[in-house]
């Protein structure tokens, strides 16, 4: 699970069990297992959304591990709510603008 709090200065974001706190080089980037947790959903979906460029990533190494910078999920997620939003409001739920095709 993923929480955000603000602590005025700095924002920490809650992933995995620990505390991540923008702008600290030790915690700035997440692994893709980290990323799955937040978002939970599976790694292979996490690899197809940096894969995909949907979810900004860099690769570090000669192993090519994959990180997420915190900022770059959060962004992710607010993008994500927008777009949700959108969807909402363009597909509205309920009888009346949806009705029932009977044959």
């Amino acid at each position: 699970m993923s929480e955000k709090l603000s602590t005025g200065a700095s924002e920490v974001v809650w992933v995995r069990g620990k505390f991540w706190h923008h702008g600290a080089m030790s915690q700035r980037f997440l692994t893709l297992a980290d990323v799955a947790d937040a978002l939970n959903i599976s790694a292979a979906q996490t690899y197809a959304l940096v894969r995909t460029g949907e979810l900004p990533a860099i690769k570090i190494g000669g192993r090519g591990q994959w990180r997420v910078e915190a900022s770059q999920l959060e962004a992710y997620i607010t993008r994500m709510y927008a777009l949700t939003q959108d969807f909402v409001e363009t597909h509205p739920f309920g009888q009346e603008s949806a009705p029932l095709q009977v044959p």
